[in-house]
């Protein structure tokens, strides 16, 4: 090595920083552990005796990995089942749009240490490599719906070298924002739910077009109309745009009228009852009376009775819609039109886990998946939808998880105690779990999404087993 090539290396050297994080015994095949390097924690896992780490937080909501489920070389966030592959921290299940950074392993005489560049120390999260519009580029993917199925798929083809036009149309006024947050907290400020900022997409060419609505679709000209008289030519096509207007969706299950744990925080339920008019004076709410007679004060009323997908622009495009107004669409995302595909809450789609079902799957989650595959099609790539459901919420301080598809479930076996408000749920279906749902009972239910990702049947006698060993696979 001569003297400018021992300088770099130096410099190299100079840049980074090495800890000694465990002696290679400490940890077998299958085990991650959280270690420590200048104070930035990481990821260490060990598979088939080879080691690796990535950073420990998840790139959503900064959940620790470390309390999640491993399998294979990918783990999945114990709280709204993000998964990263442990070799290279990319990102391969949602929600979240980042990657989690990597760091290199090497073992020196029985001892593992994790080297970190100082210039990364404190990052916690990365954008996957991106590239750039190619000057000339004629062909264009329209995307309809400013939600997260578009935004995935928009920036899955910037990963995946696509050179053309990327328009994304929405006729919200602000670009795809965190909706889930907006069922957490009131009165926020709209930058703090942006999922991405105004500049990523300059930096990437992807054109928000805002305050626009599609009235129309002509798929032999392939064109869309807006409602404001413009149009748009497309190449390729993306109908992400989710649920609009309201429709009563009545809870109809044993159990429905038990009390639940909402009643102790002073929420009162009114059960087989509906509402027949909202009242109100200057334009304020005042009160809403319901069927039977009653009239309750309010202030706010806020309408959770379920939504039908917005899909009437299609009218005449002859893009196949089921009988609840979702689009149809195959494994591939693909409707059955050429060129235009459909993604998130609007489309109905074939699910793995229940031998291809078809079923229209409002989930957060779901929606990402969604995008990624519709871009991958795109691209000519084939890949198929084979997302796990993955659901989750908060009610009263305790958080909710909830993964698979439990339509037509039949029986419910109970882990724990429900009155202690620390269960495990499984949903039966022809003697096999189809659906599983916990409250403060991490890491259960990602663990349950790992097998029925991993294609693996989960059987009623393993749910009604005391041991439940089985869910560390």
């Amino acid at each position: 090595m001569n003297k400018q090539q021992e300088a770099g290396q130096s410099e190299k050297q100079e840049e980074e920083v090495t800890g000694l994080v465990c002696l290679e015994a400490d940890l077998q095949d299958g085990q991650m552990r959280e270690v420590a390097v200048d104070d930035q924690k990481v990821l260490l896992v060990r598979i088939q005796g080879q080691y690796s780490a990535v950073g420990s937080r998840c790139s959503h909501y900064s959940a620790p990995l470390i309390k999640g489920a491993l399998v294979g070389d990918r783990v999945r966030c114990p709280f709204h089942g993000a998964c990263f592959n442990v070799r290279t921290g990319d990102i391969e299940e949602y929600p979240g749009l980042d990657s989690i950074p990597s760091y290199k392993v090497k073992v020196e005489d029985g001892k593992v240490y994790v080297t970190i560049n100082k210039k990364s120390l404190t990052l916690t999260k990365r954008v996957k490599e991106m590239f750039a519009i190619q000057p000339g580029t004629k062909h264009t993917v329209l995307l309809i719906g400013g939600g997260p199925a578009s935004l995935v798929c928009a920036e899955t083809l910037r990963q995946n070298c696509y050179p053309g036009h990327i328009v994304i149309v929405t006729k919200d006024s602000l670009p795809p924002i965190d909706k889930p947050k907006l069922s957490k907290a009131m009165n926020l400020e709209s930058s703090s739910i942006l999922l991405r900022s105004g500049d990523f997409y300059q930096q990437y060419a992807i054109e928000m077009w805002m305050g626009k609505e599609v009235v129309s679709v002509h798929p032999p000209d392939k064109v869309v109309k807006m409602s404001d008289g413009t149009s748009k030519r497309y190449d390729q096509l993306l109908i992400a745009t989710g649920f609009s207007g309201f429709r009563a969706r009545p809870l109809s299950c044993p159990g429905s009228d038990l009390k639940g744990m909402l009643e102790e925080k002073n929420v009162k339920f009114f059960m087989n009852d509906r509402v027949t008019e909202i009242r109100g004076e200057n334009g304020k709410v005042k009160n809403v009376v319901l069927s039977s007679g009653a009239v309750l004060e309010a202030d706010v009323v806020i309408a959770g009775i379920g939504v039908i997908p917005n899909s009437d622009f299609l009218a005449g495009s002859k893009v196949a819609v089921d009988s609840g107004k979702a689009v149809i669409v195959d494994k591939y995302m693909r409707t059955n039109i050429p060129d235009i595909f459909s993604a998130g809450d609007v489309a109905s789609f074939p699910l793995s886990i229940r031998g291809d079902q078809q079923v229209n799957i409002g989930h957060w989650q779901m929606s990402h998946s969604h995008g990624k595959v519709a871009a991958l099609n795109m691209l000519k790539k084939p890949t198929k939808i084979e997302s796990v459901p993955f659901f989750w919420s908060a009610l009263a301080g305790k958080s909710i998880r909830y993964t698979g598809y439990g339509e037509g479930y039949t029986e419910i076996l109970v882990k724990g105690k429900v009155e202690e408000r620390k269960f495990l749920a499984f949903y039966i279906k022809d003697e096999e779990v189809v659906a599983a749902a916990s409250l403060m009972f991490d890491p259960a239910v990602a663990q349950v999404a790992e097998l029925m990702a991993e294609g693996k049947n989960i059987t009623k006698k393993q749910a009604q087993s005391d041991d439940l060993s089985w869910l560390q696979m």
